[in-house]
């Protein structure tokens, strides 16, 4: 894995999306999204209720999740999803604005105390470890919040907040789902899959297999079994299901070992 610590870039993230929030006309608040049955409204709601989840649960150590029988983790996910944002369809677009505004701060303050190399509050499934750091669990919730404004963006085409700065740590974070995407892929110690991703906001890396399981790495090789070549927009779309496994790969270069360049381009960095 390759430490990151995504802590900085919250407050930075809030102010563009508070911006974006302040600037919508009454109508791009019910302008439709890339999520299914969510307008714009929506995903901000979805944003406020990440915020107070993980106030309510890393800050305050109330257990809040309930399953119903049988029930698993992304059918528990999509169900109280849903139950919030149908409840704050009844609050106004600047309240839900003022309260974004008022509870980021606190989060920030929460991961200011935590220790980035100790256990995560919550375990990064799409990782693939059966436990996660916490600067990784830090991470995903970047790269939530970050998506989820681009998914604003994107429905009232206003682009932005999408520099090199505030994008990379979506692209490296979103890379550590790769050794899951690789695991059903053995391949002979030191074999790797070289990740080329273009832009600003790019870089190299290389997914190594140790004969058993696969890890990340900043490094580069030269004795890549197979390389992946994308743009980082294309790493952060595929990594969040904005677009098709299908769709990335006619955005790819792919060259080498088929089967690896065809589980890379599976990279899922969501519940799902």
């Amino acid at each position: 894995m390759i430490p990151l610590d995504t802590r900085p870039l919250f407050p930075r993230e809030r102010r563009e999306l508070i911006s974006l929030l302040e600037s919508l006309e009454p109508a791009d608040w019910a302008r439709p999204t890339v999520c299914p049955g969510w307008a714009v409204r929506d995903i901000a709601a979805h944003i406020l209720n990440d915020y107070l989840r993980r106030l309510s649960g890393s800050r305050d150590g109330h257990p809040g999740a309930v399953f119903a029988d049988g029930e698993t983790l992304p059918a528990y996910l999509a169900r109280t999803n849903e139950q919030f944002v149908a409840a704050l369809r009844q609050c106004s677009p600047r309240t839900m604005t003022d309260l974004l505004a008022h509870l980021g701060p606190q989060l920030d303050e929460v991961w200011a105390a935590t220790d980035l190399v100790g256990p995560a509050h919550l375990n990064v499934s799409w990782a693939g470890g059966a436990t996660s750091p916490a600067w990784l669990d830090i991470a995903r919730d970047y790269t939530e919040f970050w998506v989820h404004q681009q998914q604003i963006r994107d429905a009232v085409a206003r682009p932005g907040a999408d520099d090199a700065e505030l994008l990379r740590p979506v692209v490296v974070a979103f890379l550590h789902a790769l050794p899951a995407a690789l695991r059903d892929h053995p391949r002979p110690p030191g074999a790797a899959v070289l990740i080329e991703v273009t832009g600003a906001a790019g870089g190299t890396w290389a997914v190594v297999s140790d004969g058993a399981a696969w890890d990340l790495t900043a490094a580069g090789t030269d004795a890549a079994a197979a390389v992946v070549r994308m743009a980082a927009d294309t790493v952060w779309r595929l990594g969040s299901r904005g677009i098709t496994v299908e769709q990335a790969r006619r955005r790819c270069e792919l060259e080498g070992d088929h089967e690896l360049t065809a589980a890379a381009t599976t990279l899922l960095a969501v519940v799902a």
